[in-house]
């Protein structure tokens, strides 16, 4: 932990040294998983104060921090809270006792519930709740009786991710069983979306809700295609036309730092017509949609997508709303399909 904080404080140090610097303006802090909230106050303080000492940063600068249930007490939130962060984000995942240790989370029902409690005996008034769906083991009345219970806490936003078997992972690659049939995992999404709308959040990206006027400035960034550096092993960062990323191994990212370079492992130059795609992808992931003008640039001279598009369009999964377009809720749930032909 040493090494690498000496390391990620140098970080800090050559980016903030860097010609453009001085010109940057930071809006959103986020201390992403892993778990940063392993970090003790302390150290995670003198994080925040490098980088105001590197870079301007808003005054009322988004700064959220992921946190694991069983990482996180009040004396140490109120502690985070002294230091800047004014967002929180807890992993709870599941709230079925029968279901986390199969995803080797350390909390149990209890302990997500008092983390949340936590959350708020230390004044934080901006916490998002992290879910999953579609889990081993999950059926439709387990999945409500999480839902209606999270939502009773009154968060202020609340993420929900269908799980996905990446090849590099464990299930990925040997398998897992018990997983629920399609049909139940749509019915899971759409149970979450009706439940989340009658508590009166705002379902403003594909897996994100929102009460009004607590969408995450942070993940809008990425949506928008906008621009945010990275630090930390295995960091990813966009700039200007350059998206890049970080030496993933920790020893090898604090060695190049050590040696006095950037860790910067892999780097590409994004074409105009990558950036329109992504834009296009990114953009709609939200319900505040893209410019039509930048659906009909991709369109032409593509006359299958240009098909695909009206077929969207016919089946109300993709729509018009003045100068914009917009995906609906039931479009937000079958995306993956367009996206893949929008690239």
């Amino acid at each position: 932990m040493t090494r690498y904080l000496a390391a990620l404080e140098r970080e800090l140090d050559l980016l903030g040294g860097l010609g453009w610097a001085p010109r940057v303006r930071i809006e959103t802090i986020f201390f992403g998983g892993g778990t940063p909230s392993l970090l003790d106050p302390e150290p995670l303080a003198a994080i925040l104060v490098r980088l105001r000492d590197r870079f301007a940063v808003a005054p009322d600068a988004e700064t959220t921090v992921e946190c694991n249930p069983e990482s996180v007490t009040r004396a140490k939130l109120e502690a985070y809270r002294a230091a800047g962060v004014n967002r929180l984000s807890l992993g709870v995942q599941s709230l079925d006792d029968a279901i986390l240790p199969r995803l080797g989370r350390l909390h149990d029902q209890r302990g997500a519930r008092l983390a949340f409690e936590a959350s708020r005996d230390a004044g934080f008034s901006n916490v998002s709740v992290d879910l999953m769906y579609g889990l081993p083991g999950l059926d439709l009345e387990g999945w409500s009786r999480t839902v209606d219970a999270v939502l009773d806490w009154q968060p202020e936003h609340l993420s929900a991710y269908g799980l996905t078997l990446d090849a590099g992972s464990l299930w990925g690659a040997a398998g897992v069983g018990g997983l629920p049939p399609e049909e139940t995992v749509v019915a899971q999404y759409w149970r979450l979306t009706r439940a989340a709308a009658e508590r009166g959040f705002e379902h403003y990206e594909i897996s994100n809700y929102a009460r009004p006027g607590f969408r995450s400035r942070h993940n809008q960034i990425y949506w928008r295609a906008a621009e945010y550096l990275a630090a930390g092993p295995g960091a990813c960062g966009f700039v200007g036309r350059v998206r890049y990323a970080n030496a993933r191994a920790t020893p090898r990212y604090c060695q190049t730092l050590e040696e006095g370079r950037l860790p910067v492992d892999t780097f590409e130059e994004v074409t105009p017509r990558q950036r329109l795609a992504e834009r296009l992808i990114l953009g709609l992931r939200t319900a505040d949609g893209v410019p039509a003008a930048w659906l009909d640039a991709r369109l032409l001279g593509d006359a299958p997508l240009r098909r695909t598009i009206a077929a969207w369009r016919e089946e109300r999964l993709l729509a018009d709303a003045g100068d914009r377009v917009r995906l609906s809720a039931a479009g937000f749930l079958v995306s993956d399909a367009l996206f893949v032909d929008l690239l």
